[in-house]
């Protein structure tokens, strides 16, 4: 890490982030995280803001979740930055040893999400880390994994949160952490 990157505040990696018109569908605004990503220096000072803010925290943190897509990126850094182990959780189908299985409510039908069965241990602090908070289905999925395996849900950090979307309401049993809101 440079001193430079550290000093990177949030407001020039927010000035990254583009809005993409009706995508994946008609009316939605889907927040494009690739130009902070190409960003170096940027990506450097996100990774480095979100391992400042679990810092903060007054926990022990044994493992960081983080599920397909773009929460892999930033719990996989995260997990290198601050020296704790990574978890995976894919969309069905993609893990290659024995799972469990969490199924979800969309607004247009239901989703699932896997992790392998001995991802998680009793007792251990996990915490969930993705790109973003929107109705918070997939971080409500995620962190009953979790917990269904015995381990602590210790916090939920996101990059971006879609506040007008309420996702924390489904979240109300953690600490909720995100970085820019929107």
């Amino acid at each position: 890490m440079t001193t430079q990157n550290a000093r990177l505040s949030l407001e020039s990696c927010a000035e990254l982030i583009r809005d993409v018109h009706d995508f994946p569908k008609k009316g939605i605004v889907f927040k494009d995280i690739t130009p902070l990503l190409d960003s170096a220096p940027h990506f450097q000072a996100v990774v480095n803001h979100l391992a400042d803010l679990l810092e903060k925290q007054d926990v022990q943190i044994d493992l960081l979740v983080g599920p397909e897509a773009r929460g892999f990126i930033f719990a996989a850094a995260l997990s290198f930055r601050l020296g704790v182990g990574f978890v995976p959780i894919r969309k069905p189908g993609k893990l290659p040893y024995d799972v469990t299985r969490v199924e979800y409510a969309l607004e247009y039908g239901t989703d699932s999400v896997e992790m392998h069965v001995d991802a998680v241990s009793p007792g251990q602090n996990v915490v969930l880390v993705d790109d973003l908070l929107a109705t918070g289905g997939t971080t409500a999925a995620c962190a009953k994994m979790v917990t269904q395996a015995g381990g602590n849900v210790a916090a939920c950090v996101f990059l971006i949160e879609l506040d007008f979307l309420e996702g924390r309401s489904q979240l109300l049993d953690y600490p909720v952490h995100s970085l820019i809101h929107y």
